[in-house]
């Protein structure tokens, strides 16, 4: 069993409230860790340290960051199987998707080294004589990241190698669900000589993180994780106007049309709705299938549902684990059931599965639902587990209406084989990412962004890079 404190300039440090969390394996609810719990004298702590070490860190050139944080994927690589296993305890994910998990994290984290040598500013002619304008780009200062459960290792590599690179210093607070394998970053970081501050990490609830956000130290906040909690943390970090980045919620669409590859719809519909157990915030969480060839299609897709494996995540078998928590569970049962008695039918699962197996643990079978209304609970709240509504649709302004209707607009998925679809659709869908005949799965060059209460800002590519950065404008003056 893993036990940790905090890690504070480069130290375990002792919490100065006593209290420890439990961190339970969802597939059979035995005691995975402990955590200690922060409090808010721990944070500002955390916070001056990160301060304290941004100075040398900023100094040091973009290229020997890089260095150095190279030097630290290469240990998380040689630390790969272990902390897959410890994802795969804390979290439930499939063993084979937490070793991806782990390689992921060093991509974000070499993506990020590679813009080393490219942050570059503008040189701009003045209106006035013998003057030019110098506009360079500059690290804000302290970040605070803080990072959801479903991918805790990842959505960590993807804030922590934009942040430092830039030349800011880190306090991170990982998910209080799954944080063990975040925390295990900062043995591997101290292994690879990541100096003494530049990477913190706290574990604990709302105290410790509202102290986080609220602090004059913190320049920027970096979010993943539920609407309502980043609505919060918008709200105190208006005090100082402290900079925010948030991805939130999804309610991604699925649009079969009528003349998609039927094969290529299916397996992509399929793996959007039921990668991680569905617990993806660019998932299929509703599909809308053309009446043409909803027959066709969803024989297919139903028979594909069927060889789905439900069981032990570190089976290389198993396709589907189990969802993280009880709550989870019993917010699928409730949408299911309601939907239900408004008229649905369950085509598959609709319960949790039986058998010694699942007896403990938090499982749901992967569920589908037909004769879904666009008006129901089910098309509009976010589900983030293996259960599917699938609605019929006639035209195709009948789909876009349907897929526009949500508080979300964070990724959609459309099938097609039509340009003239494909570009009308990228105008008008209302979401910051759209997949052509292709399940989710965003790529670090591009730009992972969301509308509506799907977020502010965004992560990866170029202009992920730059929320992590300033711009500071020099006018120079000089003799002719």
């Amino acid at each position: 069993m893993k036990n940790y404190q905090l890690f504070i300039n480069g130290q375990w440090t002792a919490s100065s409230t006593g209290q420890t969390d439990d961190i339970i394996n969802p597939a059979d609810e035995s005691l995975v860790g402990q955590v200690q719990m922060a409090s808010e004298a721990d944070a500002e702590k955390a916070l001056q340290a990160a301060e304290a070490a941004q100075v040398a860190w900023r100094r040091l050139p973009a290229r020997q960051r890089a260095d150095l944080l190279r030097a630290f994927t290469k240990e998380i690589q040689a630390n790969r199987e272990s902390l897959a296993e410890l994802i795969t305890k804390e979290q439930g994910k499939l063993f084979k998707v937490a070793q991806f998990e782990v390689d992921v994290t060093c991509s974000f984290i070499e993506y990020a080294c590679d813009w080393a040598r490219q942050i570059e500013g503008d040189i701009i002619p003045s209106d006035n004589p013998n003057e030019q304008i110098m506009i360079h780009k500059v690290p804000k200062g302290v970040v605070v990241a803080i990072t959801a459960w479903n991918f805790p290792l990842a959505l960590a590599g993807r804030k922590l190698g934009p942040a430092l690179v830039t030349g800011n210093t880190v306090v991170l607070k990982p998910t209080p669900e799954a944080p063990l394998s975040t925390l295990e970053l900062c043995n591997i970081a101290k292994k690879a000589g990541i100096p003494d501050g530049v990477i913190n990490m706290i574990t604990g609830g709302v105290e410790a993180g509202k102290a986080l956000v609220e602090s004059p130290i913190t320049k920027m906040v970096t979010m993943t994780g539920s609407t309502p909690t980043g609505q919060a943390i918008a709200r105190s970090a208006a005090r100082n106007l402290t900079h925010v980045q948030l991805e939130l919620g999804g309610k991604a669409p699925c649009i079969i049309f009528e003349d998609a590859d039927l094969d290529i719809a299916v397996e992509g519909a399929l793996h959007s709705r039921f990668d991680n157990c569905g617990q993806v915030c660019t998932c299929n969480e509703r599909m809308y299938v053309h009446e043409a060839i909803y027959d066709a299609f969803m024989e297919r897709f139903m028979k594909r549902v069927g060889e789905l494996k439900l069981g032990n995540p570190m089976e290389a078998s198993t396709d589907i684990g189990p969802k993280m928590n009880q709550a989870g569970v019993e917010h699928l049962e409730a949408l299911v059931a309601e939907s239900v008695a408004a008229g649905a039918t369950v085509l598959s699962g609709g319960k949790r599965p039986a058998g010694a197996a699942f007896q403990k643990g938090f499982w749901y079978e992967p569920t589908i639902l037909a004769g879904i209304k666009q008006d129901m609970r089910i098309v509009h709240e976010e589900l983030f587990g293996p259960v599917l509504p699938i609605i019929k649709f006639k035209t195709f302004d009948e789909a876009i209406q349907y897929a526009n209707d949500s508080a979300f607009g964070l990724a959609a998925m459309i099938f097609t084989n039509d340009m003239n679809k494909i570009m009308r659709l990228s105008d008008e869908l209302e979401f910051g990412e759209i997949y052509v005949n292709r399940g989710h799965g965003e790529q670090h060059q591009g730009f992972h962004n969301g509308l509506k209460l799907s977020g502010t800002g965004g992560e990866d590519g170029k202009y992920g890079l730059e929320q992590y950065l300033e711009k500071k404008t020099t006018y120079i003056k000089y003799k002719a």
